[in-house]
């Protein structure tokens, strides 16, 4: 057993679900199995773009972030069904359970994936064999496929787990480099998109290997500290531990939502804003954090984005407060073209208890006037609910997707 758990090495798992929110339907509806479904937003409202999708539809080149109609112009019989987040939890909560049944030592790092450190648990097997019984245990009891990486550290362990979908196992050792990871194309390595990636082609770096033995100073003239950090991670270095204090290191809270079709109106896209900035607030309060600086994010009507922040003197979580910092964001950087798609988001945030915030005389006039207001509105609405108090000019909620920056379904898996 000593040779699968080295005295100075470790051992190292990533858990993938494979096509995880089509998995989960298809377990709650079996009629699915085996058939092209794709999870999307609200197709009768806008045409959507495609979630995640069955490997039956990939089959079909239907692909994430695709429109629906190209999609089911590639497969006509595709099954479109919503996303259901609260079932989608509910599975990542279960899944992550029965990780840490084996080890504490696990890290979430997204609703469908996450490390995994069996480095002291040689008493329950092999590494593979620990590998094989989790992964038929998620299967029996959950009904789900996955992948999983086996290797000496969390990047490699990413890049095995990638090598065998759906329902595969693949061990990733240092001495397996040359043959299985460095003839890869330079675009399939974990931390290269595609931006990266182009500009690596143009200094004729089309392979995992060819980085591995890239000159260090041409990498760093192009991807700045980043080149020598992937090259690293190329040849097999990669030190970071697998940490499950992990989730609760996040330094931003925010949502964006697509509008229901492209706009100019000032007043529905002031709406928007008061939505997105109030669900914001809420979930500040909820996390007992503050924030320092609001970022406002414009995708307009040619899905061309600019991101514009604000640092701010003082720290916030008050709806109102990020609402007005966000519209002035709007109002300096707006062009007055259409917009697809806006995003607040509140950075540089700090726990509440260890923020002593320094008021002045008017200052704290001006917050003791509104606290006992502000107490009362929260306490009526966790009695009567989030619609208690709703301007006349705030949106009605309604079915177009939202994104969350922050992963909030692992609050679930911590508790």
């Amino acid at each position: 057993m000593s040779k699968w758990y080295p005295k100075k090495g470790r051992v190292i798992f990533h858990v993938d679900m494979n096509s995880f929110y089509a998995s989960v339907e298809a377990a709650y509806d079996p009629s699915l199995k085996g058939k092209p479904l794709a999870i999307a937003g609200n197709p009768e409202e806008r045409r959507g773009i495609i979630v995640t999708s069955s490997y039956e539809a990939r089959a079909k080149g239907v692909k994430t972030t695709m429109p629906i109609w190209e999609a089911k112009r590639l497969c006509p019989n595709l099954i479109i069904m919503r996303p259901n987040f609260e079932r989608y939890r509910k599975a990542s909560s279960e899944m992550f359970k029965m990780l840490a049944e084996i080890t504490p030592y696990v890290q979430p790092v997204s609703i469908d994936e996450g490390y995994m450190d069996i480095t002291g648990c040689e008493a329950l097997g092999a590494p593979l064999e620990i590998a094989n019984r989790l992964q038929q245990r998620i299967h029996d009891e959950l009904d789900l496929p996955c992948s999983i990486g086996i290797a000496p550290n969390k990047f490699l362990a990413k890049m095995a787990s990638d090598m065998k979908k759906p329902m595969g196992i693949t061990v990733l050792r240092l001495r397996d480099l040359p043959m299985k990871l460095w003839p890869l194309p330079i675009g399939e390595m974990y931390g290269i998109g595609a931006k990266t990636a182009e500009k690596l082609n143009k200094v004729d770096i089309t392979t995992i290997h060819d980085l591995v033995e890239a000159d260090i100073y041409l990498l760093k003239r192009i991807l700045g500290i980043n080149g020598e950090r992937l090259q690293n991670r190329a040849k097999g270095i990669d030190t970071r531990s697998v940490d499950p204090d992990a989730i609760y290191d996040f330094k931003s809270i925010g949502n964006s939502q697509t509008l229901p079709e492209d706009t100019t109106d000032d007043l529905v896209i002031k709406q928007l804003l008061r939505k997105l900035s109030r669900k914001v607030s809420d979930r500040l309060k909820r996390k007992e954090v503050v924030g320092q600086n609001v970022q406002l994010m414009i995708r307009f009507h040619d899905r061309k984005t600019i991101t514009r922040s604000k640092k701010l003197s003082t720290y916030i979580d008050e709806d109102d407060t990020i609402f007005n910092y966000a519209y002035a964001l709007l109002d300096q950087h707006w062009n007055g073209t259409p917009i697809r798609l806006l995003g607040v988001t509140v950075q540089d945030l700090q726990e509440k208890k260890a923020i002593a915030q320094q008021l002045n005389l008017f200052t704290y006039e001006h917050e003791a006037k509104k606290e006992k207001l502000y107490e009362t509105m929260e306490q009526l609405t966790e009695k009567y609910g989030e619609k208690t108090f709703k301007n006349g000019y705030q949106l009605e909620d309604n079915s177009q997707p939202r994104t969350s920056f922050q992963k909030d379904y692992l609050d679930d898996y911590r508790k």
